[in-house]
């Protein structure tokens, strides 16, 4: 009963909302300026690469008391640009037991993918071009925004494609923890925009921003949200602190360890490319996308809200998601792969899932949040205030099963600290790591745990060490 209340509530409000704020018009769109307004993204992008990889040396050098780049060109703003020409003109090497299609076709999958996404984005409002009225976006779809989750999706398979076809242990280890790390935050990251679409009634990006222009910013109305999805782009990314897949001390350099040149070069223009999408998408969901902030807006009747203006908001809206980018890299250490991976889905999606609910049932009632309007459940009316109590109990469900998973995690990290066997690193000869369950002890120690080491001479007279059972006791 429930599940068709809240579902017929949110196909009315996506019905209304398609009413009042159509799709982008690109009827006076020809297919020439299309095509003129796809390189016209794609060269913003190289452009916002180069200058946020400068940016970004600049920025971490002043927290790290250095200067950064500073050679070439005035205050080093050309160094991005030698460092491309630089890995254009490097020997190209690849793995002698590589599969050459694949090891090729990853990067050129994943980069592409990272462009892909940008397409639906709307940078603006209806501009004037060569003569011609159009909205300074590339497309628009009634689910535009899947189609981002969908090449997210795809990118994944470029992770995977190059662990694989490298040949190599240390990039298989990376793609499968890259691969896996992109799916687990994907889920979070979808299950935190769906708050959106029910405020927004749509899930068209061009209809989002006029719904705020109406509704005002979804950073506050959905600021649960906003956060959730901020901590999956930084996952989803494979940015500090959550650069797993590159972790340079466990898996020497993730997924691209065996890639140089330009193959190499297209993995990294890929990863702040996607820097640059998901920051995007974050403007354009919760930030208002391209209009301008709330203060500037009311200047002359909405003045800096018409032609190329909005542009300029987008991409300060943007920039501000790349400072928060390099102020993590500069300031978090990286975490650890098994903590960060339980976070994701002990706790992320069980908490997203819990916002859903509770945006959907307060959505779905007559009145707002402050109304006096009752809700039918089950043939009975709940005041809007119950749907609170209701969010707030299922939070605490979720904080209490948090802490019970802690608990146990304790009691069997006590019991296997119980059942540790006590080994000599040196009991044949030669160093050897201690294997699950097993604890390094002082070699020549009168107690080895459950081993005792047994000294014996050979007929050549060489010493040499074997390891017997014998009790648990001290000899």
């Amino acid at each position: 009963m429930i599940a068709q209340v809240v579902s017929s509530g949110v196909t009315s409000l996506a019905l209304d909302g398609a009413r009042e704020n159509p799709l982008a018009d690109f009827s006076d769109t020809p297919l020439w300026l299309t095509a003129i307004k796809a390189v016209g993204i794609f060269a913003y992008l190289l452009i916002q690469v180069l200058l946020v990889i400068w940016f970004e040396r600049r920025v971490i050098g002043r927290m790290q008391q250095r200067p950064g780049p500073n050679r070439n060109g005035p205050f080093g703003l050309l160094q991005s640009l030698a460092d491309g020409v630089k890995s254009m003109l490097k020997e190209d090497v690849r793995p002698k037991a590589s599969d050459a299609i694949v090891f090729t076709v990853a990067p050129i999958l994943f980069a592409s993918m990272a462009f892909v996404a940008f397409s639906i984005i709307p940078l603006g409002p209806d501009v004037s071009m060569f003569g011609y009225r159009t909205p300074l976006q590339l497309t628009d779809l009634p689910v535009a925004v899947l189609l981002v989750l969908a090449a997210a999706g795809v990118a994944a398979y470029g992770v995977i494609m190059a662990g694989w076809a490298s040949g190599s242990t240390y990039p298989m280890l990376g793609g499968l923890r890259s691969s896996a790390q992109i799916i687990s935050y994907e889920i979070a990251m979808g299950l935190s925009l769906v708050a959106v679409f029910l405020y927004a009634g749509s899930m068209s990006t061009s209809q989002i921003v006029a719904a705020q222009a109406e509704q005002g910013w979804f950073i506050i109305a959905a600021a649960f949200s906003f956060v959730v999805y901020v901590i999956t782009m930084v996952g989803e990314t494979n940015r500090l602190p959550f650069d797993l897949a590159e972790g340079e001390g466990e898996i020497v350099g993730g997924y691209f360890t065996e890639y140089s040149g330009m193959r190499f070069a297209m993995f990294f223009l890929a990863e702040y490319i996607n820097m640059f999408t998901v920051s995007a998408i974050a403007t354009t969901l919760f930030l208002g996308g391209w209009q301008a902030p709330p203060g500037i807006a009311a200047i002359n009747d909405g003045m800096f809200n018409e032609g190329w203006w909005g542009l300029l908001w987008f991409t300060l809206k943007m920039w501000l998601f790349m400072f928060l980018f390099v102020w993590l890299r500069g300031t978090l250490p990286r975490t650890r792969y098994d903590q960060f991976m339980k976070f994701g889905w002990k706790f992320l999606i069980p908490a997203s899932l819990v916002w859903i609910v509770l945006v959907a049932l307060v959505r779905g009632a007559d009145a707002g949040f402050f109304g006096d309007s009752t809700f039918g459940i089950l043939g009975r009316d709940f005041p809007v205030p119950v749907l609170f109590i209701l969010g707030a109990a299922l939070l605490l469900m979720i904080i209490g099963f948090t802490l019970w998973d802690r608990a146990a995690e304790r009691r069997r990290a006590e019991r296997r600290e119980e059942s540790v066997i006590d080994v000599d690193p040196f009991a044949g000869g030669y160093p050897v790591p201690p294997l699950p369950g097993q604890r390094l002890v002082e070699p020549g120690s009168a107690r080895v745990g459950r081993t005792q080491t047994d000294i014996h001479t050979d007929a050549s007279g060489s010493g040499a060490a074997t390891a017997v059972v014998v009790s648990d006791k001290e000899d």
